[in-house]
């Protein structure tokens, strides 16, 4: 009587799948493909920014600190870079002034231009303020009454800065950027300057 009934429900079980339509069809997996995300926060950008510069001149040669000067000058800069990620950029900066030199010689004219590459390492503090360091080589090319001093002004170049974000895509920074910091001929050259400017990301 057991496989008789065994039998009945073997038969029920059958003609149920076959009502069902027969074969059951396999499942296959579903393999979703990686998007690969562009790094946030990447792009190229451009700035100006006003330029507080000094320069500042010791004669070794002399023991009276008399004949030592600072002068201070404005700059116009200009920059250019491409932010590869949040932590880390690559920048270009150009400066120039006219403006006038008085020491203890009397006044003259006076101009300069500079430049710099640099690798900008940067952390984010928040979501909008950033702090950065410029490390890189360039050149700064001073004139005193039409005469270029007797050595060369290239050479490491150095600066620390933080900026704000208002927008995606305008910022304002403050950094201080030592130029040129060497001894020549007998003379301790100091160029540097403080910079208050904004930029625009593409």
């Amino acid at each position: 009587m057991k496989k008789v009934t065994l039998s009945i429900a073997a038969l029920a079980a059958m003609g149920t799948f076959a009502m069902a339509g027969g074969s059951i069809a396999p499942v296959e997996p579903v393999v979703e493909t990686p998007v690969v995300a562009a790094p946030q926060d990447a792009g190229f950008y451009v700035g100006m920014a006003y330029g507080l510069g000094n320069m500042g001149l010791a004669y070794n040669n002399y023991p009276d600190p008399s004949y030592d000067h600072d002068e201070n000058f404005d700059a116009l800069m200009l920059q250019a870079g491409y932010k590869i990620n949040p932590y880390v950029a690559v920048e270009g900066r150009y400066w120039f002034t006219d403006g006038e030199w008085s020491d203890i010689y009397g006044s003259a004219d006076f101009s300069a231009d500079a430049w710099g590459i640099y690798v900008k390492p940067m952390y984010p503090v928040t979501n909008e303020i950033d702090i950065y360091a410029l490390l890189g080589y360039g050149d700064t090319d001073p004139e005193i009454g039409g005469g270029k001093p007797p050595y060369d002004t290239d050479g490491f170049q150095w600066g620390l800065g933080a900026s704000y974000e208002f927008t995606s895509d305008i910022a304002v920074f403050m950094d201080y950027v030592s130029l040129y910091d060497d001894t020549n001929s007998g003379e301790d050259l100091t160029i540097d300057t403080w910079n208050f400017g904004v930029t625009y990301k593409f």
